[in-house]
């Protein structure tokens, strides 16, 4: 059986032909256009879309490594995490920077306000080298602590109590102090030195840092055994296991991705979700293909049947048509592109929609599209344009010639 004859030139020249504007079939170039903005509006909203999808996914990830820190080592029980452990793994990897810390549950209070917090008794040089939010603030103080009863807290913990920083803050603990005959919660004042502002409401309005001598004068922590410590490590995931090693049953260290876990998986699936759906205006504008180059089939039968009698294969006519609808597609899509890096620019240099800082961690609206995302939206708007164009061009090679030519 001899191959069917295909020649290139003849199918390019009628796709260019059949793209040009028709006065006595105007709608079938309107649909056509029609399908070729709704490509090109659904490649540049899924542009956007899942930029800020992303940006905003990394504003979230950047605050949370800050106040939750890459690895955090944990003790289980009372023996506590020892200076001679943590230098052990130090040695291990001297790569990483570790800031030990002892930590409770206080009550905060001024006048009638009370409000429930974290307190962290940490060496501040330390703690700033691997947090950027508390070094910001403790370079305002120039690296002065002048009491060991001083704390830096967050500033929406400062305004809900009303106090500024240079006052005194009183702190209630669980543990409990003898008074007469009788025993109340131990509290102490302490002062404030500064505040910081981690972007994050839940960070500034339930986190205070005091020093390692508080706790050990005030909650009688034995020196050189801490709660735990926070680690900063470049490649977190990588060393996690060989810690766990090297440390005994009752510590164990914590990644952030796995005290975060659900929320970070939670934010795959909101993009994922946002992918789907907004896939779907590539899909209804691929009917528009669909539609489109059907029409152009049933008003050119008569041209397809001379064609055809005139020695053009099936295959030539096929690919005219398949190619007349993936020109349409790849059009749309080149525009879409366009579009959408021109609408993440202007968003990203002019401050058009602002946020509110305190839910989406910053003002000003966050776009980040990787490349991997972007090729992961051409490749799906081409699948749909591809599969869009397969069946008008089956339908236009399959035109029966003499039924055409007879009503003609």
């Amino acid at each position: 059986m001899n191959k069917e004859y295909y020649n290139s030139k003849f199918v390019f020249k009628f796709v260019r032909h059949y793209l040009k504007y028709d006065r006595d079939n105007p709608f079938i170039f309107i649909s056509a256009l029609l399908a070729l903005l709704g490509i090109a509006m659904g490649v540049m909203v899924l542009m956007i879309g899942i930029g800020v999808t992303n940006g905003t996914h990394q504003e979230f990830k950047k605050r949370l490594f800050t106040m939750n820190y890459p690895l955090t080592v944990v003790a289980f029980d009372n023996k506590g995490v020892t200076t001679a452990q943590l230098a052990k793994l130090q040695k291990e990897f001297p790569q990483i920077k570790i800031s030990p810390y002892y930590t409770t549950q206080v009550i905060a209070k001024d006048a009638d306000t009370v409000q429930g917090a974290i307190l962290y008794g940490v060496d501040f040089k330390k703690e700033a080298a691997i947090n950027s939010v508390l070094k910001k603030s403790y370079s305002e103080i120039n690296g002065t602590i002048d009491s060991k009863f001083s704390v830096i807290l967050g500033d929406d913990l400062a305004l809900t109590l009303g106090l500024k920083v240079g006052e005194k803050v009183t702190l209630f603990f669980s543990q409990q102090q003898a008074v007469g005959f009788g025993t109340m919660p131990l509290q102490k004042r302490f002062k404030i030195l500064s505040t910081f502002n981690s972007g994050l409401t839940a960070y500034d309005k339930g986190i205070l840092y005091t020093t390692h001598a508080a706790f050990e004068k005030l909650l009688k922590k034995k020196p050189g055994v801490y709660d735990g410590a926070h680690i900063f490590a470049d490649e977190p995931m990588k060393i996690i296991d060989r810690m766990r090693e090297l440390l005994p049953r009752n510590v164990g260290v914590e990644g952030w991705w796995e005290q975060n876990g659900g929320f970070f998986r939670a934010m795959q699936l909101e993009k994922k979700a946002l992918f789907l759906v907004l896939l779907l205006i590539i899909l209804v504008a691929s009917l528009n293909i669909i539609s489109s180059l059907l029409m152009t089939v049933m008003s050119r039968r008569s041209e397809i049947a001379l064609m055809r009698t005139l020695g053009a294969s099936r295959k030539e006519i096929a690919r005219l048509f398949f190619y007349l609808g993936l020109t349409i597609g790849i059009l749309g899509m080149i525009l879409g592109t366009i579009l959408g890096l021109v609408s993440m620019w202007v968003l990203t240099t002019y401050n058009i929609i602002s946020l509110p800082a305190d839910i989406y961690a910053t003002s000003k609206l966050p776009i980040d599209l990787p490349l991997s995302d972007f090729f992961i939206i051409i490749g799906g708007a081409a699948v749909i344009i591809l599969i869009a164009s397969i069946y008008p061009a089956i339908r236009a090679s399959k035109t029966d010639i003499l039924t055409v030519l007879r009503n003609e």
